[in-house]
């Protein structure tokens, strides 16, 4: 048996009002492209390892962030500022300081990602 035979029916027995039941409830394209794009911005490993620092650290300064996840200031402010565009992260100016922190979007999404049984697990490697 072939993979496209298992993904699909061999014929057409579309339950009409539980179909259009789930068809009514799914929510509008204008909640679903910025979820789809915050989405896309924990899909990069930098990007996720940024949001995790800062689901533990809370609210952390460029240069902070830069040592704590081991790159180049400039690819995490790069990475900061796409984390800020998909509404995860917010900013703050503290003097000559940018301060950073989940958005709670951004909190939420990086726990769903990471899971709840992340953080126990890499303190107990």
């Amino acid at each position: 048996m072939d993979e496209q035979s298992v993904d699909a029916c061999d014929l057409l027995c579309l339950d009409l009002p539980h179909a259009e039941a789930i068809r009514a409830a799914l929510p509008d394209l204008g909640h679903v492209e910025p979820a789809a794009a915050a989405a896309r911005a924990l899909g990069d490993p930098t990007r996720l390892t940024i949001a995790a620092a800062l689901h533990d650290g809370e609210e952390m300064c460029v240069c902070d962030m830069a040592w704590v996840v081991g790159a180049p200031q400039n690819l995490v402010s790069h990475h900061l500022r796409q984390l800020k565009f998909a509404d995860m992260v917010i900013a703050r100016r503290s003097g000559r300081l940018v301060m950073y922190r989940l958005t709670e979007r951004g909190r939420a999404l990086t726990a769903a990602v990471l899971g709840t049984s992340a953080r126990i697990e890499a303190d107990h490697v």
